[in-house]
């Protein structure tokens, strides 16, 4: 067999799909592994460039392949769908990743250690947690109202209703223990949410870049630590659309980290709330509250705030508030 100089492989739970090419780009090997096999073909092979598609459990091969003393990448699959030929299989899916792999400007994602899944895993409880809380907060409030009753919006008002249907004498016995259960629930998920939230604040405050990026206005301590943890390479985020000589920055779009683009929107909707409510804030988004609903106004603000957090992550730089707002006046005044 000529020497191998790339690998793409489709993996699986159970079986893994290889597909390798030699230094001219001929097809030398075609094989598919079980779990098992794979790790041990792996380890005879002389040192080689293995592809991966970024997807579950690719970080773990990836470290694991590495130890080998393999070079892993992992491709985005909306960058492998080009590679792949028609009438999908393991194979093709193989193939494609190999092909798309000798493209001199591939773009690949950088791979992640076990420390840094670890803590990944906190963000991904976090939101589980939120939204069974209020799945819960939901379920109460929709069951009270088959019995007529209704309680004022909050998590702050749903402990004190519980406690009021449990002495409300109208509402049947069997409901009134249904609610006691659900009630239980809700308690416990709450003590959990504040279990990970405390660990989650102490990742925060012992990264120092997680703490920068919380002196931007809009992101606290949990979307600082979502960007830490979830953005790429910070020197591929930002993308221009320029032509004949005029720079366009790019807008937000539905590409990347949905979660992270969500928590970015949200935090900037609060910063517009107070500017809208109290007339404080930056002269600019003053400006263009003016001119677009709030909506159209936290979407901008949660771009400017991407970019903002990109120059502080590629930098080292500290949050200047006076002089990125000055600049951003200028941009306005001149608009």
């Amino acid at each position: 067999m000529s020497q191998i100089i790339r690998i793409g492989m489709d993996t699986s739970k159970h079986f893994f799909q290889l597909h390798g090419v030699d230094a001219s780009e001929k097809v030398v090997l075609r094989k598919r592994l079980s779990r098992k096999a794979m790790l041990e073909f792996f380890a005879k092979l002389p040192a080689t460039v293995v592809v991966i598609e970024a997807c579950g459990a690719a970080h773990y091969w990836a470290r694991e392949l590495s130890k080998l003393g393999h070079t892993v990448k992992l491709i985005a699959p909306q960058l492998v769908k080009p590679y792949v030929p028609r009438n999908k299989n393991d194979g093709r899916d193989a193939e494609g990743l190999c092909e798309a792999a000798s493209r001199p400007q591939m773009r690949y994602v950088p791979v992640k250690t076990a420390e840094q899944q670890a803590a990944l895993m906190l963000l991904g409880i976090r939101d589980q947690l939120v939204a069974r809380r209020t799945q819960l907060g939901n379920m109460i409030r929709g069951h009270a109202a088959e019995f007529g009753l209704i309680a004022a919006k909050g998590l702050d008002k749903l402990v004190s209703f519980l406690a009021a249907i449990e002495q409300d004498e109208r509402v049947p016995a069997l409901a009134r223990e249904l609610f006691t259960m659900l009630a239980r629930q809700h308690e416990q998920v709450q003590l959990e949410l504040k279990t990970i939230e405390a660990k989650l604040l102490a990742w925060h405050r012992a990264n120092a870049l997680s703490r920068r990026l919380a002196q931007i206005p809009g992101i606290g301590p949990v979307i600082a630590a979502a960007l830490v943890m979830k953005a790429p390479d910070p020197h591929a985020l930002p993308k221009d659309h320029s032509t004949g000589g005029k720079t366009r920055l790019g807008k937000i779009t539905r590409a990347g980290d949905e979660r992270l683009r969500q928590l970015l929107v949200v935090g900037a909707t609060s910063v517009v709330k107070q500017a809208k409510a109290k007339g404080r804030g930056a002269g600019w988004l003053i400006e263009l509250l003016k001119r677009k609903t709030p909506k159209l106004a936290a979407v901008a603000l949660a771009n400017k705030m991407a970019r903002i957090a990109w120059k502080l992550m590629t930098t080292e730089e500290t949050y200047d508030s006076a002089r990125l707002n000055a600049q951003a006046d200028v941009r306005v005044a001149a608009v």
